[in-house]
C-alpha cells in the first residue's frame, strides 16, 4: 500500500471494498499513511478511516501550522491527537482484533543513515504508534524519529511502493494499491534546497531524496510492466479529485474514499479469483 498522507483515503475506500467481499491478505506492507490506515483494514473496522478524517481533518488539533511551531510537537500533523486520543479516546482502535490478525504486517522506514528503506514488523499493542508515527514522517514537516537507535522518516522516500519486499517476504500473489492515477509522474522535490540544509548531517538521506523522483518513476513502470504480464494486480485511481497530503475538506474526503471503494468492489470477483479464494 501506497502511502500519500490524506490522499491515502482512496486506499481506505479499497480496503473497505475488499473487507465487504471477506478479502483478506496473508501479509500486509505499507508506507507511510498506506500501513497507518492499512492496520483498520486488519482490524476489520470498516469506514474507520472516514470517519475520523471526516471528523478530524478540518480541526486544527489534527494538524496546522500551529502544530509544527509547537516544540513539543514539530510536527504539522498533532501527535498526540492524531495518534493518542484519537484511536485511544474519541474513534477507538481494535486492538484485540488487530492482535488477532493471523497474518505479517510491516511498516516502511527510511534510515537516514544509510538513505535507505528498512522494514519493521508493526506491534499488536503498541498504543502510541510510534511506528506508525515514524512512516509517515515526511521531511521538514515531522520530527526524526529514533527506533532501535537509529534515526528514521518518512518510508516513501526510499521504498515508496514496497511490492519487492512482499516477494522477498514469500509472497506469489501480490495486490498493489496506489494512491495516484496511472499517467502520475513524480517530479524533482522544489524544496531540495531546504531539504540539504536542514538534513545536512545525513548525507545518505539528502542522496536518497534527490534521487527520490527518478526512482519512484522507475518503480511505476516496473510495476505497470508485471501487471501487463499477470504477475501482479493494481489499482489505482484514475483522478485524485484535487484532493491534497494535507486536505481539510470532508466532502472531497469522502468522494475520493468512495472512488477506492467501488474500485476495489467492481473488482472482487477478479481479486477473489486471482488470490485463489
Amino acid at each position: 500500500m501506497e502511502g500519500g498522507a490524506l490522499r491515502a483515503i482512496f486506499s481506505s475506500g479499497v480496503c473497505d471494498g475488499l473487507l465487504e467481499g471477506n478479502i483478506m491478505p496473508d501479509y500486509l506492507i505499507g508506507v507511510s499513511a498506506g500501513i497507518a490506515y492499512g492496520v483498520s483494514y486488519l482490524s476489520r473496522q470498516p469506514r474507520r478511516n472516514l470517519e475520523v478524517l471526516a471528523t478530524y481533518a478540518p480541526d486544527r488539533r489534527y494538524m496546522g501550522m500551529h502544530n509544527l511551531t509547537d516544540k513539543d510537537n514539530r510536527s504539522y500533523f498533532g501527535l498526540k491527537f492524531a495518534y493518542d486520543t484519537i484511536p485511544n479516546e474519541l474513534i477507538p482502535f481494535d486492538y484485540d482484533a488487530f492482535a488477532a490478525y493471523p497474518g505479517q504486517v510491516e511498516a516502511v522506514v527510511t534510515n537516514l543513515n544509510t538513505g535507505r528503506a528498512d522494514y519493521m514488523e508493526v506491534s499488536r499493542q503498541d498504543r502510541h504508534s510510534e511506528l506508525l508515527q515514524a512512516t509517515c514522517a515526511m521531511p521538514l514537516m515531522f520530527p526524526i524519529y529514533h527506533l532501535n537507535g537509529q534515526p528514521y522518516l518518512d518510508g516513501g522516500v526510499a521504498d515508496s511502493i514496497p511490492w519487492r519486499r512482499a516477494m522477498d517476504q514469500g509472497c506469489d500473489r501480490l495486490l498493489v494499491v496506489m494512491t495516484h492515477p496511472r499517467d502520475y509522474q513524480r517530479r524533482p522535490d522544489k524544496l531540495m534546497p531546504l531539504i540539504r540544509r536542514t538534513y545536512r548531517e545525513y548525507p545518505n538521506f539528502v542522496s536518497a531524496m534527490e534521487n527520490r523522483a527518478e526512482r519512484y518513476n522507475q518503480e511505476r513502470e516496473e510495476i505497470f510492466e508485471l501487471e501487463r504480464r499477470g504477475k501482479l494486480l493494481v489499482i489505482a485511481p484514475d483522478s485524485t479529485m484535487g484532493v491534497s497530503r494535507t486536505e481539510r475538506n470532508p466532502k472531497k474526503l469522502r468522494l475520493l474514499w468512495a472512488k477506492g471503494y467501488q474500485a476495489a468492489i467492481e473488482r472482487l470477483e477478479e481479486i477473489r479469483s486471482y488470490f485463489g479464494s
